[in-house]
């Protein structure tokens, strides 16, 4: 026997016994959640695996759940102190259905930068959702597509084989690239996952920099102690997976500063966990402390012109300015860049009106 089937015999027999299974009574039942262990995890309890992948579920929850029955492996029912195997099919069923999750087209104004046959590059407002998911069933940018592309045949916005390449956070703006082929997502997915692509991010974060340009390299994993929040790991850690953020000074205010990111890879919250890892987290992201008064004066003038900047920014300060990759059909390189919204330029416009004088580098 080896240490790893070790581990997983030194507990308590982890199936539930023929008693705890589910009766005829709960024989009508829903698939909630499904995942297939990965071939390198190592033993661990089933319960704790769950938590750091079911992101609105606390591990209270999932214990429950586990104890109800409905937490199976390959089929059947375990209790939560069961240790994951690779290659086990885990499932989250319950009795009642799930969410209809299908795509609809909705009558939605797409800001279409770019389309031809194969591809669009659309760029996404701030506050909306690039796909269907919690709490987000509606309104947003692949229903908005599938309107777009209602009228196309061969294109079938539930289809995982085209569709969105990449996202953005709800509360980001900027360009995306949508492929409507099978051949232009392989393409275009390969791209984004080899770092081929370029792609530069404006934000407006706190404080001030003594250097002009860094590079930040954290592996990003999610927060244990905020599940919707993601944090930064050491590279070599082995924990998370590697991100890498460019970023350099374009303009300073003396208690924000306007900075670009380049990504060198692409992480959920990647600049936004990144910036909050060096201390500058991003004006007005609530999730990584950004709406606090981080920098600055007491006075009451300065914390109304504040106040002011939140109101007229009610998000992150954060735009997907520029993305470029290889044309999939073509092999032209494709390079977009898109303007600030309204909200982040009249936010930049505040900061100078404010502060008055800047250091500003100017962005070929």
């Amino acid at each position: 026997m080896t240490d790893s089937e070790q581990l997983y015999m030194d507990e308590e027999p982890q199936f539930l016994t023929e008693s705890d299974e589910l009766t005829d009574e709960t024989a009508s039942e829903y698939e909630h959640f499904r995942c297939v262990v990965d071939a390198g995890q190592v033993p661990v309890r089933i319960d704790k695996y769950l938590f750091e992948r079911m992101v609105h579920s606390s591990r209270n929850r999932i214990q429950t759940a586990a104890e109800a029955g409905c937490i199976r492996v390959n089929g059947r029912p375990v209790k939560s102190n069961y240790k994951v195997r690779p290659g086990d099919i885990i499932t989250l069923m319950l009795s009642m259905p799930k969410h209809d999750s299908t795509i609809y087209p909705e009558d939605i104004p797409l800001d279409i930068v770019y389309e031809d046959e194969e591809l669009m590059v659309v760029n996404k407002p701030a506050g909306m959702v690039v796909h269907p998911g919690a709490g987000n069933f509606h309104g947003t940018l692949i229903n908005a597509v599938a309107w777009h592309m209602k009228d196309v045949p061969t294109f079938d916005p539930n289809s995982p084989e085209v569709g969105l390449v990449h996202r953005i956070d709800k509360d980001t703006s900027g360009l995306l690239v949508v492929a409507k082929t099978p051949e232009a997502k392989t393409n275009l997915g390969k791209q984004f996952f080899v770092h081929d692509t370029h792609r530069s991010y404006h934000c407006l974060v706190w404080g001030h920099f003594a250097e002009d340009e860094g590079r930040i390299d954290g592996n990003i994993t999610r927060d244990p102690k905020d599940r919707l929040r993601m944090t930064v790991m050491p590279p070599d850690s082995g924990i998370g997976k590697e991100a890498v953020t460019h970023w350099r000074v374009i303009e300073k205010f003396g208690y924000v500063t306007l900075v670009e990111c380049i990504l060198e890879t692409g992480r959920t919250h990647q600049i936004r966990a990144h910036m909050k890892h060096i201390g500058h987290p991003l004006f007005g992201d609530e999730t990584y402390g950004g709406t606090e008064i981080l920098r600055g004066e007491r006075s009451s003038k300065y914390k109304a012109f504040i106040s002011n900047c939140f109101k007229t920014c009610p998000r992150q300060a954060l735009h997907a300015k520029t993305l470029g990759f290889v044309h999939p059909t073509t092999g032209q390189q494709m390079d977009f860049t898109s303007e600030w919204p309204e909200d982040f330029r009249q936010l930049i416009e505040k900061w100078e009106g404010y502060v008055g004088g800047t250091t500003r580098n100017t962005i070929e």
